[in-house]
Parts: structure tokens; C-alpha cells; sequence
């Protein structure tokens, strides 16, 4: 399988371009992420902004993750989002400058002092591997006239960690033309030698749904505004967030394995969602279809059905703080996805990781994976890509893995995500949150070894293509827990007990702990109330702030 979905991408939209830039995204002023994800898209569409430029003559092919960072040189201004993306293009190098500054100009930045506040800047980092300098001949040697001028590889990068952190998410072990040293390498040197207080945090923003009437720019999808974002630490050990946010798990459906017919109406939704906020809850997710093993089909049409007027419900709350709560929509259909985020959802939870419940993947998992892409990117929202390998109670085999489980979903997540996230098209690394799937393709034990050892999915090691993404763990209630309770102890005392999901709240208890142990930056429960204590208690122990 390893290949198999980027390869079939790559035929959908080959590369035909011949160089490829590094651009660095900044903003402190306004809606930072709304205004980086602007300059992103006007990048993509050249002709809106130069003659003589095609339309497709710049595409953008990566991103890094998301950066709140605290400013450097100029200290009394706010915060800022920073991040990189890689494109690929056939313009050179100063009339791809020219291109930037338009942008910056189209986005709101005006002149302000050398590295003061700005609605948004952009800079050429890295073009190929070429050495560019457009000043004058006595100042190559020096850090100014800068002004106006185009200096690649950007002079102080080797200085700035809000440059190479992001740079080091895509393109680690490339050579830097001055300095021949790799960006992880002169990323290791610039952290060893930092003395600042606040440092970088990875943030993942949450766009506002229903849109708002604003400005919207020609020939582009409206940009939603995106005030609320979560917060991890950038760490190479357990990557840990600032705070670990609680999911309510709303199912509105009659036959989940835990709660079907129990919120599957109106009022019954609405009452749920609304304790559950009330009760500590960080985000809402509502599915109107059961992924449990034999689960009845349900059309698009009904799913929406199910979950669009839930939706409406909670954003029409009279209670400001169940009005304004982030809700996640669970889906596998794009239809779905983009109904209910334009009814108010803010996030899309995708228990296939795009690609649609056929396993092994085929063709026709590719083409899911691209619609899905598609509607994912157009409304800028988080997404959360969970492991599963069709059919939750079946194909769980591990045994072609060395590592077992946790190299299986190691690899085979991060070829989804990577698909996702690479060549045109793709979706913005910072909006993806990783699930490794508890429950879903596993056998007891190795669901036991994934919780133990969850940290490990995303460590940051060369090989692993889930390095660094936040995680969610969700193992409310699940079937495991009851193979679990149904075993006798070693020496007989306690002979077991067959439970139904509500009464698996205490061994619930243990995972969640155990989630966060490991770093789990969310928690998936049913129960908020009483969770939201275990939560409270076991980030404290493990020296959340």
C-alpha cells in the first residue's frame, strides 16, 4: 500500500514546473490565520495580481504546521503566526517578488517600521539551491539595503527560529547554499542557543461557520474568519498541548454501539450538546452514521438530514457559550462535510482518513481521498484523520510490521496524510489532528499497546510521517474495554463480569488518563462531566500548566 495513494495523485495533477520555493508566512495584526490563508490562495492565482503571469504558473505543494510566536527585534507588538509553504513555478525570482509584495498589499499590510507589525508578510527563503543578490555590489557583505531587494537565501534565517522550525517540518535535511549546513542541523543551533521566554507554540486554527458576510476577493472562495485556535508545545520529547481539550461525543443516529436512540432526536441532541459545554466540553462531534461492525446504511441524503438541523439547533442556542462551541462533524462523505460546515460545523472528523471504507485501498479510495481534499481545503477547517482499515471489527493483522501496530499505523496513516497534505491541492498541514484509531482493525492487546505507547505514533523521528501532529484519543466505552472487564484475574478472585458501554466508565477512566499521560492533545468521551475531572487531575500530575 505504501505509495500507492500518492502515486495515483501524483498522475492527477503531475508537476510540470521547474523550480521550487521556500516562502515564509508571517501576520501579528487582524485575523493572522484568515490573513496567511489569503496570501496562500492569492499565491495560487498570479494572474489575479500580475499581466503576463499564467494562472497555474505557481502552485503551492506543502505547508509546515502553524506557529504562535512571540516578536523578535521589535518586542512591543503582538504575537505572531508564522509558518512556510513550499511551491513549485516556473516564475523567476524577482518577478516571483514582485507577485509577494502585491499580495502583501492586497491583504491589508501597510508601511510600517522595519520588523513592526504587519497584517501579513511574505519572504523568498529559498530558491532551489541558488544564491541570489540583486543589491548593489558593496553592500552583498552587509545586512542592508535591503529594502526593495531580493536576498536568497534570506540573510538572517540562520538566526531566526520562526524560519527554520517551519522549514524543518518539510525540508529537513536540506543543504543550506551558504551556510552548508542542514535546516535541522542550524534549527538544533539556533534552539541550543535561545534565551527567549516565550517560545514558538504549534497552533491548529478553528475557522467560524456559518460564514459571516465580509469581503471577498475575485475569482477566490471566501475566507472564513478563524479568531480560536488550540496550542501544543514544540517538544522532541512527548509532545505535550497547553491544554488538553475534551470531545463530546454526540451520536445522532439509532444504533451506535454506545448510545444509539438515546440523542437521536432534536431535543435530545440539543440537551446533550448543552450539558456537555456547560460541563467543560472543548468542541461538540455529531455523526449520523454508526461505524460499529453491521451498522444499517444510511444515505447522504438522511445523514445530512440528521445532523444539519442538530447543527442549526446549537448555533441558534440562547446560551451564548452552546451557541458559539466548536462542533466537529464525523463523516466520511464529502457532501456531509461541506453541508454541515456551511450550517455551522468547524470540523471535519474523517474515521477513514478520506479515502472511504473500501480496505485494501484501490482506485476509487484515491478519488474519495481527492474529493475530500478538495472540500477540505476550499473551507479551511481542521480535520481529524483517524487509522482504521475498513470494517472496525475485522483485518487485524499487524504481523508484516516489525514494529506491530504502531509501525502499522505510523505507516499507513502517515501515506493518507501525506497524500493529503502534498502537491496541489492539498490541505494546510496546521488543520490536521491524528487519530490512531483505538477500537477500530485492532485486537485487544494491540489497542492496550497503542494507548500505552501513543506518544510514540507521533514522535519526532526522521522516518515518521506523523512527527509532530497533535493527537486524539478516543476510547470511550469501546468494545475492548468489555473483553477487558470479562476476564478473570490471574489467581481467580474475580472472575469477570459482561458489561454493556455505559457501565465501561471506569475502565474509561484509565484510558483517558493514560491518553494523557502519553500527550494526547484531545480526549473523544461521551461522559464530559465526569471525565472533565480526570482530566483536570491527570494533567496535573503530568505538569500541565
Amino acid at each position: 500500500m505504501v505509495g500507492f495513494l500518492a502515486s495515483i495523485i501524483r498522475n492527477v495533477s503531475p508537476s510540470t514546473t521547474k523550480h521550487s520555493v521556500a516562502i515564509a508566512l508571517g501576520s501579528n495584526l487582524g485575523d493572522r490565520f484568515a490573513n496567511i490563508e489569503t496570501a496562500l490562495r492569492l499565491i495560487e492565482q498570479p494572474n489575479q495580481l500580475l499581466t503576463g503571469v499564467a494562472a497555474d504558473a505557481v502552485s503551492v505543494v506543502d505547508t509546515s504546521f502553524m506557529y504562535e510566536t512571540a516578536p523578535m527585534y521589535v518586542t512591543d507588538q503582538p504575537r505572531f503566526a508564522n509558518c512556510a509553504c513550499l511551491v513549485e513555478t516556473n516564475v523567476e525570482p524577482r518577478i516571483l517578488l514582485k507577485l509577494l509584495k502585491r499580495i502583501e498589499t492586497t491583504v491589508g499590510r501597510v508601511p510600517s517600521i522595519q520588523n513592526g507589525p504587519r497584517a501579513v508578510d511574505l519572504d523568498i527563503i529559498l530558491y532551489d539551491n541558488e544564491i541570489v543578490d540583486t543589491r548593489a555590489e558593496g553592500l552583498r557583505d552587509t545586512l542592508d539595503g535591503l529594502a526593495d531587494e531580493l536576498v536568497v537565501p534570506h540573510p538572517r534565517m540562520a538566526e531566526r527560529e520562526f524560519v527554520l522550525r517551519p522549514l524543518a517540518d518539510m525540508i529537513p535535511e536540506f543543504l543550506h547554499p551558504v551556510h552548508k549546513k542542514s535546516i535541522r542541523t542550524l534549527l538544533d543551533d539556533v534552539v541550543r542557543q535561545s534565551t527567549v521566554d516565550s517560545p514558538m507554540l504549534k497552533v491548529t486554527p478553528f475557522a467560524d461557520y456559518p460564514l459571516a458576510e465580509t469581503r471577498q476577493l475575485p475569482g477566490m472562495h471566501q475566507v472564513p474568519s478563524m479568531g480560536r485556535y488550540w496550542s501544543t508545545h514544540c517538544s522532541n520529547d512527548i509532545q505535550r498541548p497547553t491544554k488538553v481539550r475534551l470531545m463530546a461525543t454526540l451520536n445522532a443516529t439509532p444504533d451506535s454501539f454506545s448510545d444509539g436512540s438515546v440523542n437521536n432526536t432534536l431535543s435530545a441532541a440539543l440537551t446533550y450538546s448543552a450539558t456537555s459545554v456547560r460541563a467543560g466540553a472543548d468542541i461538540v462531534d455529531i455523526g449520523g452514521y454508526s461505524t460499529r461492525p453491521g451498522a444499517a446504511f444510511v444515505s447522504p441524503e438522511e445523514e445530512c438530514q440528521r445532523i444539519v438541523p442538530v447543527i442549526q439547533a446549537i448555533r441558534s442556542h440562547e446560551d451564548q457559550d452552546v451557541g458559539s462551541a466548536l462542533i466537529s462533524i464525523d463523516t466520511f462523505r464529502w457532501e456531509v462535510a461541506e453541508a454541515a460546515v456551511l450550517a455551522g460545523a468547524n470540523c471535519i472528523n474523517d474515521v477513514y482518513s478520506f479515502t472511504g471504507p473500501e480496505y485494501p485501498l484501490t482506485q476509487t479510495s484515491a478519488m474519495h481521498l481527492l474529493k475530500m481534499r478538495e472540500v477540505a481545503r476550499k473551507l479551511a477547517v481542521p480535520v481529524i484523520l483517524m487509522h482504521s482499515r475498513g470494517d472496525a471489527g475485522s483485518n487485524k493483522d499487524y504481523s508484516q510490521y516489525k514494529g506491530g501496530v504502531l509501525e502499522g499505523v505510523r505507516v499507513e496513516l502517515g501515506e493518507k496524510v501525506e497524500a493529503i497534505i502534498k502537491g496541489k491541492g492539498g490541505v494546510r498541514r496546521w488543520f490536521v489532528i491524528i487519530d490512531p484509531g483505538i477500537g477500530f482493525s485492532k485486537t485487544v492487546e494491540a489497542n492496550c499497546a497503542l494507548l500505552r505507547d501513543a506518544s510514540s505514533v507521533i514522535a519526532n523521528t526522521p522516518t515518521n510521517l506523523l512527527a509532530g501532529y497533535p493527537q486524539l484519543i478516543g476510547p470511550s466505552r469501546k468494545s475492548f474495554l468489555g473483553a477487558i472487564l470479562e476476564r478473570p484475574d490471574a489467581d481467580g478472585t474475580y472472575k469477570g463480569r459482561k458489561t454493556q458501554p455505559k457501565e465501561r466508565e471506569w475502565a474509561t477512566v484509565a484510558t483517558v488518563a493514560c491518553a494523557i499521560q502519553q500527550g494526547a492533545s484531545i480526549v473523544r468521551v461521551h461522559n464530559v462531566q465526569d471525565m472533565r475531572d480526570v482530566v483536570a487531575v491527570a494533567s496535573a500530575i503530568w505538569s500541565y500548566p
